[in-house]
């Protein structure tokens, strides 16, 4: 008996001896994951990525779909919330050191020996923590059997490193609550669309409630249960004295509400902006062969782009401590942007009344009935047709398709079958029944537009805005897609002719006249002033500069006004504003006429932060000068003729706006694009309007033209910002042109080889 005794006592201390040396083997990494004291100070932080408006407001988030987190300081938690989780929990969590001897001890009992499976974990709130942080680490079998005393280990050393509110922070950060809502920020924006520090204690208990299940106490699934649960935490708050027994049971009497608000990345404010910015933060360093045969242009600019622009490409061109590139989606970053949230709005909801409750209506008008709707009717039926069936092999129903194993005759068939399936419509989508090609048909007769809004000095964008609805026209109209200029291409021209020696007054001929075979459309009017010809947007007149200034000479400008499509062919009709540009690169070459001829580049984001706050980069535009300042106060006074008596005069008449500005209405060959281009001492602001396909358009003029199109969402835009005194842009500003100085040249008329001091009419437009 007493040999028994003896091995009994071997075998034991055999086994003490073998846990303790296993616990140094855990706690050193020998055997089982152990993160190393580093990662143990400085945890991963796989936050979301925060967008901020320049006036503070969060724009959105940045994440991978299932790791939405963002955030949150103790000091933004309720105490509801932190008592909540403490009492249903882990109610001994300020007493112990990461692992709770007690409460493990009676879960063995209870709940191995016992079989009582209501008797409670053994786990602590530091131990979950080490759960979420490490245990998706452990692979294998022999790993899985050790994962609880390595989550032991974390926990003891989670606790020497972290004070009891810093560990309460992380969990709560950490925690996915489903519906891609990971941390507690994003769980209270998802669930009850507010802040943490918002909540309400019942509130704060229903989310308590779901860290035991998530998926099983979900209040959108399952209201009920997690109402119940939800009152479980309650009860619980209770016994641990952090709620009376009558405040306990006034929550538990409240109805289960919540206020669902799905974290989409096409929600929020400025999608169209926020899309764009993640794309050329996340760009990688352009590679020829990564472009199609025919992204020629785009491949030239996003070369440059990397090469002169830090914002491009700027996560894979910086490296974080650990030697890996910046990751929007999991870093944390805070970027704080240009845009400001009232202008924005402004802009936006310039673009919708004038868009879809004005033009939209007008264009459904003209085109009802029609067999080349939405086409225009200079094109035949069989030619509309070619064109839907080529949309057809690049719609997403056909790519589906033919992944999917169906032959073409079997696509094309389908396409013709009517279905229900739900459209969109400005009052919001609804059901009906018809055929996919039908509903092609139908998309395409929405009309897209493009809205961009930056100061001249500083080059900092101020809206932007990439069409009416994000949803269902992703297309970015403002800073990705190109169209033809039209004639707010003339300025440039015309600054060109400044260069040269020419003035307002100049005097040159308005005629038809042949160059090199090419014979340009207008009314001919003989010799007239500049002034004249660019307040009248006369194609004879441009015709006339582009040959005696030369073809070549006009792209070397261009491109230093910004525009960086390297197949710009020099050719007179160039004149005329037949090269595809963006609406931001147009707008920012016009800061140039505001700012003494110096264009400033446009500039997206002041600063970045990483997760601590502390600033990565700082930003400031880039300012190059293109023409002199004498050429940029000659180009104000043409360009305020313009508007005064011009192209752009219902600026004045119609919209009432008589601040001081100058601007240039362009429209395309038969009416494809509206533009118009204003800019005043401070803000530079382009619209642009336009189908599709370029073949979308109105066929008539009093709808189809850049005056009717572009203009009306300039001046609804500029009337809200002037009406909003928070934002400071005074009306009654004037452009910084030296008192006294001439716009004529010092030796009056000028027209380089011919003058007529007799044109008619350039004293009124002066006086």
């Amino acid at each position: 008996m007493k040999k028994v005794v003896i091995i009994l006592w071997g075998a034991f201390a055999v086994l003490l001896l073998s846990v303790f040396f296993g616990f140094i083997a855990i706690y050193n990494g020998w055997i089982g994951y152990m993160p190393d004291v580093d990662e143990l100070e400085n945890p991963v932080n796989r936050y979301a990525s925060q967008v901020f408006t320049s006036d503070g407001k969060l724009m959105g988030t940045w994440s991978l779909s299932r790791d939405n987190r963002v955030f949150v300081g103790y000091e933004d938690l309720p105490s509801s919330l932190v008592d909540a989780l403490v009492a249903t929990e882990d109610v001994r969590f300020y007493e112990h050191s990461g692992v709770d001897v007690r409460a493990l001890g009676r879960a063995i009992v209870k709940r191995g020996f016992m079989g009582n499976s209501n008797a409670g974990g053994g786990s602590t709130i530091t131990q979950q923590l080490a759960k979420q942080l490490y245990s998706e680490r452990t692979h294998g079998f022999f790993a899985r059997l050790l994962q609880k005393p390595v989550e032991w280990v974390i926990s003891i050393k989670l606790e020497r490193f972290y004070t009891k509110q810093e560990i309460l922070t992380m969990y709560l950060n950490y925690f996915d609550f489903l519906n891609n809502a990971v941390g507690i920020k994003t769980a209270a924006q998802v669930y009850f669309n507010k802040h943490p520090l918002e909540l309400t204690v019942e509130e704060s208990a229903t989310l308590v409630g779901m860290c035991k299940n998530p998926s099983m106490f979900n209040p959108l699934r399952y209201p009920e249960r997690c109402k119940e649960r939800r009152n479980v935490v309650l009860d619980q708050m209770n016994k641990a004295g952090y709620l009376s027994d009558a405040d306990c049971e006034m929550y538990k009497a409240k109805e289960l509400v919540t206020n669902f608000h799905s974290p989409s990345h096409k929600e929020g404010i400025a999608p169209y902006f926020r899309e764009y910015l993640r794309k050329i933060m996340m760009a990688k360093e352009p590679v020829r062969s990564d472009y199609a045969s025919w992204q020629e242009v785009n491949y030239y600019e996003d070369s440059l782009a990397w090469k002169e622009d830090p914002l491009y490409g700027w996560c894979n061109k910086n490296r974080k401590k650990n030697g890996e590139n910046y990751n929007i989606y999991t870093d944390g970053l805070k970027i704080y942007t240009t845009i400001d949230s009232r202008m924005q709005r402004y802009a936006e909801e310039a673009c919708f009344e004038h868009v879809a409750k004005y033009l939209q209506p007008a264009f459904f008008r003209e085109k009802k009935g029609r067999a080349t709707a939405p086409y225009t009717r200079n094109l035949k039926k069989e030619e509309v047709d070619a064109i839907l069936k080529r949309s057809m092999r690049q719609s997403d129903r056909w790519r589906t398709m033919k992944e999917a194993g169906y032959s073409e005759e079997e696509i094309i068939k389908s396409f013709d079958e009517k279905q229900r399936m739900r459209i969109f419509t400005y009052k919001g989508e609804i059901d009906t029944t018809m055929t996919p090609m039908d509903s092609l048909r139908y998309i395409k007769h929405f009309l897209r537009c493009g809205f961009v809004s930056l100061e001249a000095k500083t080059g900092h964008v101020k809206a932007y805005v990439g069409g009416t609805d994000f949803e269902h026209f992703t297309y970015d109209m403002a800073g990705v897609g190109r169209r033809q200029v039209g004639s707010t291409i003339k300025p440039f021209l015309y600054s060109l002719a400044m260069q040269d020696g020419f003035t307002p007054c100049s005097i040159v001929p308005c005629e038809h006249i042949s160059y090199g075979g090419w014979s340009p459309r207008g009314s001919a009017a003989g010799m007239v002033s500049l002034l004249w010809g660019l307040q009248h947007s006369n194609n004879l007149v441009s015709a006339y500069l582009i040959d005696h200034l030369r073809p070549q000479r006009f792209v070397e400008l261009l491109h230093r006004y910004g525009i960086r499509n390297n197949q710009i062919h020099a050719d007179y009709p160039l004149c005329l504003g037949t090269p595809d540009i963006k609406v931001m690169e147009m707008v920012a070459a016009y800061t140039a006429f505001a700012n003494h001829g110096i264009r400033t580049s446009p500039v997206y984001v002041t600063r970045i932060e990483d997760s601590d706050g502390q600033v990565l980069v700082d930003f400031q535009s880039q300012q190059q000068e293109v023409i002199s300042a004498e050429s940029s106060y000659r180009m104000i006074q043409m360009m305020r003729a313009v508007i005064d008596g011009g192209t752009g005069s219902r600026i004045r008449g119609h919209y009432g706006l008589h601040c001081d500005m100058g601007g240039k209405t362009g429209t395309t060959n038969g009416n494809s694009d509206g533009w118009f281009i204003g800019y005043t001492p401070t803000l530079v602001n382009g619209a642009w309007v336009g189908g599709e396909d370029r073949d979308i358009h109105f066929d008539g003029m009093f709808y189809g033209q850049g005056a009717a199109m572009g203009l009306p969402i300039w001046a609804l835009y500029m009337k809200k910002v002037f009406g909003d005194a928070s934002l400071g842009y005074n009306p009654n500003d004037k452009f910084d042109i030296p008192e006294g100085f001439s716009f004529c040249g010092e030796e009056g008329l000028f027209s380089g080889s011919e003058s007529n001091t007799d044109d008619s009419g350039i004293d009124d437009i002066f006086n």
